[in-house]
């Protein structure tokens, strides 16, 4: 169930973050709604999440799929382009997630 609870909260923290500039410093109704209940669904499966895996597992890894889904979401919804190196560092971010989920002891498998 935890990665469950991590697959919702990186979700709705997506949802989130990219709801942020549709908000336009929170003038917007609807993102801005999105924002507030993003963020607090994201929290509340984030905390469930600790019962069971450790706290820098799980940030590193809320926080890597945030960061790489988000960018795409940037992409894709703004229009937004990233430069090389921006692609190179979410990529090494990536391959960072996903050496914790298979290597690392302090992940649950």
């Amino acid at each position: 169930m935890a990665y469950l609870y991590l697959t919702i909260a990186v979700i709705s923290e997506v949802v989130a973050t990219l709801s942020l500039k549709a908000a336009d410093e929170f003038t917007k109704l609807l993102p801005s709604i999105l924002v507030i209940v993003g963020y607090g669904i994201s929290f509340y499966f984030l905390m469930l999440c600790l019962r069971t895996i450790p706290v820098g597992i799980t940030y590193a890894l809320w926080s890597g799929f945030g960061i790489v889904i988000v960018a795409i979401g940037g992409r894709v919804i703004y229009h937004q382009v990233l430069d090389l190196p921006a692609i190179v560092g979410m990529t090494l971010i990536a391959i960072g997630v996903v050496t914790i989920n298979i290597f690392s002891k302090a992940a649950i498998h």
